[in-house]
């Protein structure tokens, strides 16, 4: 862990504690020192602690009593016990209440600080086990961003230059340009790379579970809180948060998140205990965020805060040299299990001039597609769908622009609209946007179905 683990001492030997105390500290601690159980637990109930030393042998409240109420707070919090040789058999029963381990007093320095890195380790396990399957995407699946052209060259080697660094990056582009991809490579060439990168998307969550999303809950904080629940800031720590759609988080939202951005400090829903946390924060729009500030959608604070590194994505109609490329490599994946198959010239030609909306994202779907429903091993023009086969969609017959990019967009919308028989989840998915960007869009262009 890069940042220093929060540690409380608590025994009631002034002597034995400040001796202790000191010692914790050179092995590189954040040690809070309590004289009784109350105070102790006072200090829990307000700020998050790795691990918990304690006497069992405490006056009011002794040690098995505080145990209790901090696995209660917290079950990943590890406890190690202090006990003397009358007591070993106090030790073995704090362990079954969920105590770490004990040792005696007087104890070993070295024997304590082996005990507390396992415990630490222990600990990060626990944190990112509790809902590490529905929250880390393909933590072991090595990104690749496809393509050698001279706009996603540039992404590359932008990525080289700001893996290595702890600083925010904010990614922009249209929807289906990779921002996520770019995300995890930054990640995985980081020093970060060992640790989880957790996606979030912004857009898909409702803003009343976004924030314990984010930040975790207590049991009880609202109806349906039945335990306590690791927040994704938590899990990551340690590790890289990617916030996707981030221009969609409510106003509200936006200044809890400019807590974090600004002090590292969460604080679960329901609870009032401080948390820090380490870790590294990649957000993505395709959204004009500036433009949103100006309109008084995205706080102007926050914005700045963000806009730390900015990293612009190319749409995909701006390096169609790397289309033939996405395309082989989509193949390749779809074909896997069915016969080998290739696209023909003059196809690829089509694919090639067709100016993709819907950037990577609706490639890949469109080849999917291809591989599923042409026959034979030869993907022909007749394969393609109506709005890429023959003359560019872009383009009349003398072949010249249709229009603005806007009018393209539109037009484009509306065939694909008319060939899905006005099924918006199927032409999203067609386009390769989210059904909340169809919408958008259908609003902007004043298209009433």
């Amino acid at each position: 862990m890069s940042k220093k683990p929060n540690l409380i001492l608590t025994d009631d030997e002034d002597t034995f504690r400040n001796i202790m105390t000191k010692e914790l500290s050179r092995m590189g601690y954040n040690v809070v020192s309590c004289a009784s159980g109350a105070e102790a637990l006072k200090n829990i109930e307000e700020r998050d602690f790795d691990i918990v030393i304690l006497d069992i042998n405490m006056p009011v409240m002794n040690g098995i009593e505080l145990l209790k109420k901090v696995k209660a707070l917290d079950s990943t919090t590890e406890v190690i016990v202090l006990t003397g040789q009358g007591t070993i058999e106090n030790a073995v029963q704090a362990i079954k209440l969920g105590a770490y381990d004990y040792v005696t007093k007087p104890c070993r320095l070295t024997e304590l600080q082996i005990l507390l890195q396992k415990a630490l380790e222990k600990r990060q396990l626990n944190k990112e086990n509790v809902h590490l399957k529905r929250l880390v995407k393909d933590a072991q699946k090595t990104p690749l961003l496809i393509g050698n052209g001279a706009a996603i060259t540039a992404v590359h080697k932008m990525v080289e230059k700001i893996a290595a660094s702890d600083a925010i990056v904010l990614l922009q582009g249209e929807s289906g340009t990779g921002k996520e991809l770019v995300a995890q490579s930054i990640h995985q060439h980081s020093p970060r790379a060992n640790r989880p990168c957790v996606v979030v998307n912004c857009a898909t969550l409702q803003e009343t579970l976004l924030e314990s999303e984010l930040f975790g809950h207590v049991k009880g904080a609202f109806t349906g809180a039945t335990e306590l629940r690791v927040g994704l800031f938590e899990i990551a720590d340690g590790g890289t948060i990617f916030l996707d759609e981030i221009g969609e988080l409510s106003v509200n939202t936006q200044a809890k998140l400019l807590r974090v951005v600004q002090s590292g400090e969460i604080r679960r829903v329901g609870d009032n205990r401080i948390i820090t946390v380490d870790t590294r924060i990649i957000a993505a729009t395709n959204k004009n965020l500036a433009a949103e500030v100006k309109n008084g959608r995205f706080r102007e604070d926050l914005y700045f805060r963000l806009n730390v590194i900015t990293v612009s994505l190319p749409p995909l109609r701006e390096r169609r040299e790397d289309i033939p490329l996405l395309i082989d490599h989509f193949l390749r994946n779809f074909c896997r299990k069915r016969e080998k198959k290739h696209v023909l010239p003059e196809a690829l030609t089509a694919m090639t001039r067709y100016s993709w909306p819907g950037n990577v994202r609706e490639l890949e779907n469109t080849v999917e597609r291809l591989v599923v429903l042409a026959e034979g091993e030869d993907i022909s023009v007749d394969d393609l769908p109506e709005n890429i086969r023959g003359i560019s969609p872009f383009r009349n017959a003398a072949g010249c622009p249709e229009g603005t990019l806007s009018d393209v967009e539109k037009k484009h919308i509306l065939r694909v609209l008319h060939e899905k028989q006005c099924n918006k989840t199927l032409a999203a998915e067609a386009l390769g946007i989210s059904l909340k960007t169809l919408y958008n869009k259908l609003k902007v262009y004043h298209i009433d179905l």
